[in-house]
């Protein structure tokens, strides 16, 4: 009997053994690092103690929310038009497929849409591309200083050269 105890009393240390140790640091930016080395010299420390799950323990998966000001998150991944966001993805991506140029498109999007141009034309600040249909007539795009299609009426729709 008291063998089967010290077996119990074993198996419940168990895993309280297998704690790790974990650094938190903290920047003054308050960007936060966990990691099992040292926190840099101006980084703040706090260490944290995790432990394996053990089945019949009820764990809390979210921590309880705190009355601190909340900070916005930050967006990874995401880049600003440079064209003004004038046009969404979906928009974009429908004028590609049907070889449309809508204003808002950036030179890469006219090449995906249209191929590449026959003739470029640089002037100051705007460049033109031009594409040569297949009954004669010439379709023109236009892109200003910041490589977009520009927004005039006559200009904003132009059909694929093939």
């Amino acid at each position: 009997m008291p063998l089967i105890l010290l077996l119990i009393a074993l198996l419940y240390l168990l895993p309280r053994a297998y704690a790790a140790t974990i650094h938190r640091c903290e920047s003054a930016d308050g960007q936060m690092t966990f990691t099992t080395m040292s926190c840099k010299t101006e980084e703040s420390l706090s260490v944290q103690t995790v432990s394996p799950f053990m089945p019949g323990t009820v764990v809390a998966i979210m921590p309880e929310r705190s009355n601190t000001k909340r900070r916005e998150p930050t967006i990874v991944g995401r880049s600003g038009d440079k064209c003004g966001n004038l046009i969404d993805a979906k928009q974009r991506r429908e004028a590609i497929i049907n070889r449309r140029v809508v204003a808002g498109m950036s030179q890469r999007d006219v090449e995906s849409a249209l191929g590449r141009p026959g003739k470029i034309n640089t002037r100051n600040t705007t460049t033109r591309y031009s594409y040569d249909l297949k009954r004669g007539r010439t379709v023109h795009v236009e892109f200003d200083e910041e490589g977009c299609v520009k927004g005039k009426a006559k200009s904003q729709t132009a059909k694929s050269p093939r």
